[in-house]
């Protein structure tokens, strides 16, 4: 019988993971190639299976490696959280927080509880991890890749085994160049976008979900954009390709750069919540979800 695989190792095997290869594995762990891939193979020996397929310069799961990653990410973060539960008792001095945002909400609510968390604990940093679903986002608190996840969506959106941390409510507004065609300052009602020519995010995100709502109503809209990359929705808009329906996380950015930010009639909008796994948090997550909510009278 191998011996007990050490911890190390299970960061190594997940490193290969996230990074989808051995070469950059090891240049993120500041590893050289060779050292990396022996610590593998030492692995897959004490463990008796392999883990990767070597395919050329390729390093695919197998089903020993698929069915190991999530023990391997429980066993990580429960050392991540014993050492940090240790150093917490001088205070947090040090150590990282991972959150998984999805990009919306990357801009607001997240800048301002970056800002208030970053006053509170200066020594703490905080790796913000891309989630371009609320799934996506919940899927990666779930498996441990982030300790927390920032999403919104519908009040029924189902989000199995995780817990829930009620935020906020973000309306939807519509984005308009300034020569555009609704005057500034007025609401559009939804029946106007008949006609419009719209930028659209991917599947699963709620601004395509408002657009399809809409088409579902008899609204006859034309797509001309469909983008996974938000940092593009302004640009398209102030290049005259379309309109866009965004979340009003948008409207500082959006007014700054000159477009129009117009209410959309009748108002609905979606629920930002904060999750984490129902398990025991950091002390770096658990100052986080305390930093939060803004003071009472406090700008988002």
């Amino acid at each position: 019988m191998g011996r007990i695989m050490d911890v190390r190792q299970l960061e190594y095997f997940l490193a290969v993971v996230d990074h989808g290869g051995f070469n950059r594995a090891a240049a993120a762990l500041y590893l050289s190639q060779p050292s990396l891939s022996q610590a593998i193979r030492t692995l897959e020996r004490d463990l008796g299976s392999e883990l990767f397929h070597r395919i050329g310069r390729r390093a695919v799961l197998t089903e020993a490696g698929t069915a190991l990653i999530e023990p391997a990410r429980t066993a990580v973060r429960g050392l991540k959280l014993a050492r940090a539960s240790v150093e917490a008792v001088h205070g947090l001095r040090g150590g990282r927080i991972d959150i998984a945002a999805m990009p919306s909400q990357a801009i607001e609510p997240l800048t301002g509880m970056i800002r208030r968390f970053a006053t509170a604990h200066p020594q703490v940093s905080v790796a913000v991890r891309a989630a371009f679903t609320a799934q996506d986002a919940a899927q990666m608190v779930r498996t441990g890749v982030s300790e927390l996840g920032l999403l919104a969506g519908p009040r029924d959106l189902p989000l199995r085994d995780v817990e829930i941390h009620p935020l906020a409510r973000q309306r939807f507004v519509l984005l308009c160049p300034p020569d555009g065609p609704f005057p500034p300052g007025a609401a559009v009602h939804r029946e106007q976008l008949a006609g419009a020519r719209l930028i659209v995010g991917q599947p699963g995100t709620g601004m395509r979900g408002y657009v399809d709502e809409l088409r579902a109503r008899g609204v006859d809209l034309t797509t001309v954009v469909e983008v996974e990359h938000r940092v593009a929705i302004l640009p398209l808009v102030l290049a005259g390709v379309g309109l866009a329906v965004v979340t009003d996380a948008w409207r500082p950015l959006a007014e700054r750069t000159g477009l129009s930010v117009l209410a959309l009639e009748p108002a609905t909008g979606l629920d930002v919540c904060l999750i984490s796994r129902r398990t025991a948090l950091t002390p770096a997550a658990r100052a986080f979800l305390e930093n939060a909510a803004p003071a009472d009278g406090a700008a988002p």
